[in-house]
């Protein structure tokens, strides 16, 4: 008998619904639905929670394969909240394009290095665009790391997708306003978080 069905059995000999059973093991019904229905493992901590809650072994709930399957599982979506922090950490680190000297003015007969909000050579209307996809960028990345820190997955596709569309628009703008320096920090922001959602099809595997 497979963990699915062995967890079946068990809920259905203590007369509980889903519902009961997820409430007391402190997790969605949707998780149980999962579990029972053979798509997915609990983690370790959940698995040592049904164990004590059931009064039976982990060895009893899950077979050596079973245990390896659900390990792996849990690895896998570890890394997977991780690269998921990390990405939202580099959007957060955009704010830096706008407080680091990056942009080249000429001052005097001579050209220095300032910040966004004293890039004078910028017209009103540039200025507005350049800054309104910065903090699109810095909403994003806190959006991904509340999203994390709560577990929610759901639209994780979609907000990579738009960071690294605004991100991509953003390094096209300061190619376009001649700001090489801020233009390649940029650059190396969007490769780093290329490199997470590189890794991020890996987990699913």
């Amino acid at each position: 008998m497979e963990f699915h069905e062995k967890l079946q059995e068990l809920r259905k000999n203590h007369h509980l619904t889903q519902e009961e059973l997820a409430q007391s093991l402190f997790v969605s019904r949707t998780a149980i639905s999962k579990w029972e229905s053979g798509k997915g493992y609990p983690s370790i901590d959940s698995l040592k929670e049904i164990s004590k809650f059931f009064s039976v072994t982990i060895d009893d709930l899950l077979s050596s394969e079973e245990l390896i399957t659900a390990a792996k599982t849990e690895n896998e979506s570890n890394i997977l909240h991780i690269c998921d922090l990390l990405f939202g950490a580099v959007d957060l680190m955009s704010i830096t394009l706008m407080i680091l000297p990056l942009y080249p003015q000429s001052m005097e007969g001579s050209v220095t290095s300032v910040n966004l909000f004293a890039f004078g050579q910028l017209a009103f209307p540039l200025y507005c665009v350049l800054c309104f996809l910065l903090i699109a960028l810095c909403c994003l990345g806190m959006s991904k790391v509340l999203l994390n820190q709560i577990k929610i997955e759901k639209g994780r596709n979609i907000l990579n997708c738009v960071s690294i569309f605004a991100a991509i628009l953003t390094i096209f703008f300061l190619i376009f306003i001649r700001a090489p320096y801020a233009a390649a920090m940029a650059f190396l922001l969007l490769i780093i978080k290329a490199v997470l959602v590189f890794q991020m099809p890996k987990v699913h595997n």
